[in-house]
């Protein structure tokens, strides 16, 4: 077998992970599975990985950057606040729950899995640590452009996007329903909107 790089395998490997947990579940996928699931020996797992908490652990930072990196690049800045959270929120939809529920349920149970296990508690406040700080920067930033005000904080304001998100696709993988889902979609970005209560900052004219 040629040599492969130890961060070329651990890219693999968490790949390999991400599938089996999200068919499997964690309970069910050991070491050993995720190896067969990569199509490599159980010894080349277990080099990188020695434990299943260490691979969960990696599994979990995977998949917060990535929701993470989606929430940075959804948001269109230059169309003010209410564009970019109405688009955040869509294409966050789009790209990572409309069709993904596999991805969903898989994330939850890492979720509870974090908060359950001694040691990787503090993965799941940096999870929603991480979601909230890049959905209130693009606020901010949005907002700036525009020359705009937000009549609440901007972390308060990503935290209840969050909040909402996660309710409506909890609901989603429980029972899909895609057309149901978009309208609710439509009517919690449209309370969002009104919350942040967007006005146009009053230009300042020099005396």
């Amino acid at each position: 077998m040629p040599y492969i790089e130890a961060s070329v395998r651990h890219r693999q490997f968490v790949a390999a992970a991400r599938s089996a947990l999200a068919r499997d579940g964690v309970g069910r996928t050991s070491l050993r599975a995720v190896a067969n699931e990569a199509g490599v020996p159980l010894g080349t797992m277990q080099y990188v990985f020695p434990s299943k908490e260490l691979l969960l652990r990696a599994v979990i930072e995977d998949v917060i950057e990535e929701t993470a990196e989606v929430f940075r690049a959804a948001a269109d800045l230059d169309g003010g606040l209410e564009h970019a959270v109405r688009r955040g929120i869509a294409e966050f939809w789009d790209r990572l729950v409309d069709g993904r529920s596999d991805l969903q349920v898989m994330q939850y149970e890492l979720t509870i899995h974090a908060l359950r296990t001694a040691g990787m508690n503090g993965l799941a406040r940096w999870q929603y640590e991480r979601y909230t700080a890049v959905i209130a920067d693009w606020c901010q930033q949005a907002a700036q452009r525009a020359g705009e005000t937000c009549a609440v904080p901007f972390a308060q304001l990503a935290r209840l996007v969050v909040s909402s998100l996660d309710g409506l696709i909890m609901q989603y993988v429980c029972d899909p329903n895609p057309a149901r889902s978009r309208e609710d979609l439509e009517a919690v970005t449209a309370m969002l909107v009104g919350l942040a209560g967007v006005r146009r900052e009053p230009h300042v004219v020099a005396g």
